[in-house]
């Protein structure tokens, strides 16, 4: 076990987002969360990291380290948290006047404290990992939108993370440039990744996932195997979604 959580909620003044969430995260697997838009997916995986905070739940590491939400929270917890996961997020979040080299090299240097030559051998060694070995040099607005979301994978491998957390990492994308963004998160899962990924691919949830959820109404209305959420599912809201999902494809 990588991450137990339990009794995760979270509101923003009113709306309650996401509901007395339970969920495990295995060492070296990959769990893909499904849901309509609004269902708290988004929210659910920035609390993860700790770029939001619940109001009420409990995170337990495998390490050890606890986090309990219903007390007040150290600054030093809050950089640990943060520091376990690295985020992949829907509009890539390059630093505009950087080159791809200099994005991925930006965590381990500044918030590490890496040496800056042994930061751009592995920020190099990670853009090559991801394709991009002819690109380290230049800068966002000269890159497509899947290259741009693959220096954003590398950024977020730079900083070593125990748990990759990508929210919707090819929503923003043209469909011809789906396929390069997945392909590199596919071969994460194969090197053995521990990862969390919110998306509508459901082929790519099917043949990469180990556990699959679904996510409506900041509940987790359904989960388990992908074969038996996807091609099985016991919940009408599951069936419903997927229907719709499948059309739309």
């Amino acid at each position: 076990m990588l991450l137990s959580i339990n009794g995760l909620t979270k509101s923003f003044q009113d709306l309650h987002v996401i509901k007395n969430v339970d969920i495990t995260v295995e060492k070296g697997k990959v769990v893909t969360i499904m849901g309509p838009s609004g269902s708290g997916k988004t929210t659910f995986l920035r609390c993860l990291n700790g770029l939001e905070l619940p109001e009420q739940g409990h995170y337990q590491f495998g390490d050890g380290f606890t986090l309990d939400f219903t007390q007040k929270l150290t600054k030093k917890d809050m950089l640990r948290l943060r520091r376990k996961s690295g985020m992949v997020f829907q509009s890539y979040h390059l630093f505009p006047h950087k080159t791809a080299l200099q994005n991925v090299m930006e965590g381990p240097v500044i918030v590490q404290k890496k040496d800056k030559q042994i930061a751009r051998n592995e920020a190099q060694q990670l853009l090559t990992k991801v394709g991009l070995h002819d690109k380290m040099d230049l800068y966002p607005h000269q890159l497509s939108g899947g290259q741009q979301q693959r220096v954003g994978i590398a950024r977020a491998l730079a900083i070593e993370p125990e748990l990759m957390l990508f929210d919707e990492p090819t929503s923003a994308l043209d469909p011809e440039l789906v396929g390069e963004v997945l392909s590199v998160i596919k071969e994460l899962a194969n090197e053995g990744w521990t990862m969390v990924v919110v998306t509508h691919e459901v082929s790519f949830a099917r043949h990469v996932s180990d556990h699959v959820i679904f996510m409506d109404g900041g509940h987790i209305v359904e989960q388990g195997p992908p074969k038996d959420v996807l091609e099985k599912p016991k919940e009408p809201r599951t069936q419903q979604f997927l229907t719709r999902i499948v059309k739309e494809r």
